[in-house]
């Protein structure tokens, strides 16, 4: 079959569709809860941080042994309870909004309860797409995902924002938590409930050991130890600055929530590109080679925003900054998210990125906390420069070997790339 029209089959299409609608939505709703709060609450920089960083940090705890319980149960029913969750959660704040009855403790708890339902979905996501798709077809599963990603990312933000300003600071989200029921929709459809899980030693209860178990995996690899540290402090810097420019360009230089969507859905392409690339640039220079260029140059673009500035200039430089990075963050992402999977077993999906979520989210949330505080004693400029500085410094945390990878991949896999 060509490289273009690769099928995966029909079960992974229901997946790839609901993850597609959930995505859609999630970008359509891009920072909704800051805009939301800096819009109808007039929170400031501080107040918007910290409810990031609160919200994130309840919901990890939260989240914590909901992993190794996902881990020996069906996967669907847990994705379809998680859908079905934030759906309810989220609806919650229009109606309050609209009963003039929302507030900042609202937002945080609904906040709390999105990350926990989340960090569950995804853990569950990932053992189901590796039991739906055979190892050779990994790659090019992840690729198809992240260029929906980078599709979603595009059109959702400058849409989003539109909708925001014709319709009110809330409909976003209400156009979110109904992407939530589509994709829950999309998860039951796959159909093929298959066996409960079943646990490998005696005891049928959840033990303590099973709460680290992800954790002791990731760190006692070699390839998975690096990647764990980098990706989770890019992520951490990366997104405790995003409220902050949120602050700078629309509480102060006055860009409209639809200018501040745009400014991150065109930059985009970037991504949808990367993500296309990637399958062949592992069949051509291996997939080590890809990880630490990639993973190097994606460190290079984030102190730009901190200089950006009114008018048209300010959105070309955001815009010039973001799309260099996506890009990277484009060929990056499937090849880290390939070769997670490759070197977890099936038994210990779950746990696993439960854990690596679970660190990622609590990391952002400590940062976006700390980033909020940075920038009351100094700017939310200088705050950003100093979390572009650091990301500068991420490329050492890479894995320089990948013990058991291909250094290159048969000529016949660089035809298969996502459609």
């Amino acid at each position: 079959m060509g490289a273009g029209r690769r099928s995966l089959g029909r079960r992974f299409g229901w997946l790839w569709a609901a993850y597609g609608v959930s995505t859609f939505g999630t970008w359509l709703a891009f920072d909704a809860f800051a805009l939301i709060a800096i819009l109808a609450l007039d929170a400031g920089p501080t107040q918007v941080s910290l409810l990031a960083a609160a919200g994130l940090a309840a919901g990890v705890v939260v989240a914590v042994p909901l992993g190794p319980w996902v881990e020996f149960r069906r996967k669907r029913p847990v994705m379809i309870a998680m859908d079905l969750l934030r759906f309810t959660a989220l609806m919650s704040i229009p109606v309050a909004y609209v009963l003039g009855a929302l507030s900042l403790v609202q937002l945080l708890v609904v906040s709390v309860v999105a990350a926990a339902a989340d960090i569950t979905f995804n853990a569950a996501a990932g053992a189901c797409l590796k039991a739906l798709v055979p190892q050779r077809d990994l790659l090019v599963a992840h690729g198809r995902l992240e260029a929906t990603t980078w599709t979603a990312t595009i059109v959702g933000p400058p849409l989003g924002g539109a909708v925001m300003g014709l319709f009110g600071p809330v409909t976003s989200l209400a156009a979110n938590a109904v992407s939530y029921l589509l994709s829950a929709v999309g998860v039951r459809a796959i159909g093929g409930g298959g066996p409960r899980p079943a646990r490998t030693d005696a005891s049928p209860r959840l033990r303590g050991a099973d709460l680290f178990a992800g954790w002791r995996h990731i760190l006692s690899d070699p390839v998975l130890r690096p990647l764990f540290f980098n990706t989770t402090l890019v992520n951490g810097l990366v997104m405790a600055t995003s409220p902050l420019l949120a602050v700078i360009m629309v509480g102060r230089l006055g860009f409209t929530p639809w200018q501040y969507g745009l400014a991150f859905a065109v930059p985009c392409v970037g991504g949808l590109i990367g993500s296309r690339l990637a399958p062949g640039l592992v069949a051509r220079f291996g997939q080590r080679r890809v990880l630490l260029t990639a993973g190097t140059l994606r460190a290079c673009w984030s102190v730009g925003p901190a200089f950006v500035g009114p008018g048209v200039a300010g959105l070309v430089l955001v815009m010039t900054v973001e799309f260099g990075l996506i890009a990277c963050m484009g060929v990056f992402n499937p090849v880290f998210a390939t070769c997670r999977l490759e070197r977890t077993p099936s038994d210990r999906v779950a746990r696993t990125l439960s854990a690596w979520s679970v660190t990622s989210k609590a990391t952002i949330a400590a940062l976006t906390g700390l980033w909020g505080l940075l920038a009351a004693v100094t700017s939310p400029r200088t705050a950003i420069a100093v979390a572009g500085l650091l990301i500068l410094a991420t490329p050492f945390l890479l894995p320089r070997r990948v013990p058991g990878a291909d250094p290159v991949q048969p000529a016949s896999a660089v035809g298969e790339r996502q459609a």
